[in-house]
């Protein structure tokens, strides 16, 4: 898989925050941020599926 560079900016406080979490878990800011995005996307897609199979069920029924 290739890797593509995302810059983010953001307020002191925030990424202060971020680093504090990170460090709890033994992680890199960049891995945290990674770790989290991917959790949201995974969180997200499973939703639409139940969403999905729900109407599905719905419709048939």
């Amino acid at each position: 898989m290739a890797s593509t560079v995302l810059s983010l900016r953001m307020d002191g406080e925030l990424l202060d925050r971020i680093r504090q979490h990170a460090a709890k878990r033994g992680m890199s800011v960049q891995d945290y941020v990674v770790r989290t995005l991917i959790r949201d996307d995974f969180d997200e897609r499973f939703s639409s599926s139940v969403d999905r199979t729900e109407r599905f069920y719905r419709d048939a029924g």
